[in-house]
């Protein structure tokens, strides 16, 4: 559904090219949207080297307990993407801080059957693993498959199953908890601290800072614990994808590496000053106060953006490509029907690694809910033309 043609750029480039009343509203669009994000890239590089420098206090802290072994952090969402729709005092620069299990332990997955959503629900299973064979044996470190637990507690500090698990399975919250209070503990001995204030804003399933300048600049961060499926770009994240936040066990499916490796992907092939960026941006503040999702906006761009030749996302072509997003978002809510993007996806970059399943899977639609909700399609339809 929703075909675009793109070949009428070719046909209109050297009429568009001499219509300065076009081009000017391209500038004006430009202007009255705040376009032009080129903070966002020296943000990111300060954020990027805090959670570096953070990571390998870390390391140094817990490198021989039982705690998670935190991997390189990620950056995800849009302001890693580039577009960001809000005000630059508004941005929050999100990062992923996927988890490994410490020696002596191995993450199993597990579909959360307590939700009414398995598919994209699931649990983090902690189970223990000898280190008393193998090609490098501990010989330091007491097995917990071996040794008795009288002997464990005589020589071992606590377990992670005792520490940050509800049971057999990694708990969400009791993660938040313990690295909000490492970042409180350890900031007096990072780099930043001599140009930042830092408050940790309380958050159960994530760790939210807040960095402040002498002048008044603010920097707001968002660590999200994430585990990783496989060797695949898609992981788990503790970060909830709904105003009702699910047990404490539980964490969702996200997409949110591999739409930042598609964007990187997308920002490597296209041409200098392509416009869809720009684009997103631009559609998001329009869509600003409707009930329209920002997520299905940009599944839309992702769609066209392998639809319609890179060649013709260049700045000049700008209105034409909104016309094109908007257009094909409408076509959907008539349709009802919008397809996820990595899901059954045969345009998919070979760059972007998913799990066989997702390959295989029948296309997931993201407006179910309007297929099955005429009186909310309706309303859809009526809030996307006042538009």
């Amino acid at each position: 559904i929703c075909e675009v043609d793109g070949s009428r750029d070719s046909e209109s480039e050297e009429s568009e090219e001499e219509n300065p009343a076009e081009m000017n509203m391209i500038e004006i669009f430009s202007s009255r949207f705040q376009l032009s994000v080129p903070k966002l890239a020296s943000r990111r590089r300060v954020v990027q080297e805090l959670l570096n420098d953070l990571l390998q206090v870390s390391h140094g802290l817990f490198s021989d307990s039982f705690f998670p072994v935190l991997e390189p952090v990620i950056g995800v969402g849009s302001a890693w993407e580039g577009w960001s729709p809000h005000k630059e005092e508004d941005v929050v620069y999100c990062m992923f801080v996927p988890l490994k299990p410490p020696r002596g332990y191995a993450f199993h997955l597990e579909a959360d059957t307590t939700r009414e959503v398995p598919q994209t629900s699931l649990r983090v299973r902690v189970e223990l693993a000898c280190t008393c064979t193998g090609e490098q044996p501990d010989q330091k470190m007491l097995c917990f498959l071996h040794h008795s637990e009288e002997e464990l507690k005589r020589n071992q500090v606590s377990s992670l199953l005792h520490t940050l698990c509800t049971g057999p399975y990694l708990d969400v919250e009791k993660i938040a908890l313990w690295f909000q209070t490492f970042v409180i503990s350890a900031w007096s001995v990072m780099p930043q601290s001599r140009h930042y204030s830092m408050k940790v804003i309380p958050s159960s399933r994530s760790c939210k800072m807040k960095l402040m300048t002498a002048s008044g600049r603010s920097l707001s961060v968002e660590m999200v614990f994430s585990v990783q499926q496989g060797d695949s770009d898609i992981f788990l994240s503790s970060q909830p994808a709904e105003a009702q936040l699910p047990p404490s066990t539980t964490w969702l499916e996200s997409y949110a590496v591999a739409e930042a490796k598609f964007f990187r992907h997308v920002s490597m092939q296209a041409p200098p000053h392509s416009c869809h960026l720009k684009c997103l941006r631009l559609c998001a503040r329009l869509l600003e106060g409707s009930g329209l999702s920002i997520y299905a906006l940009k599944t839309t761009v992702m769609h066209l953006l392998t639809l319609i030749p890179l060649s013709e996302w260049q700045h000049r072509y700008l209105l034409m490509r909104v016309d094109d997003i908007m257009g094909y978002l409408r076509c959907c809510l008539e349709e009802k029907r919008l397809k996820h993007f990595f899901f059954g996806n045969e345009d998919m970059p070979e760059e972007i690694s998913l799990p066989p399943a997702f390959q295989e899977a029948q296309p997931l639609n993201l407006f179910q809910h309007l297929a099955q909700d005429s009186a909310a399609q309706t309303e859809a339809l009526q809030e996307f033309d006042k538009l």
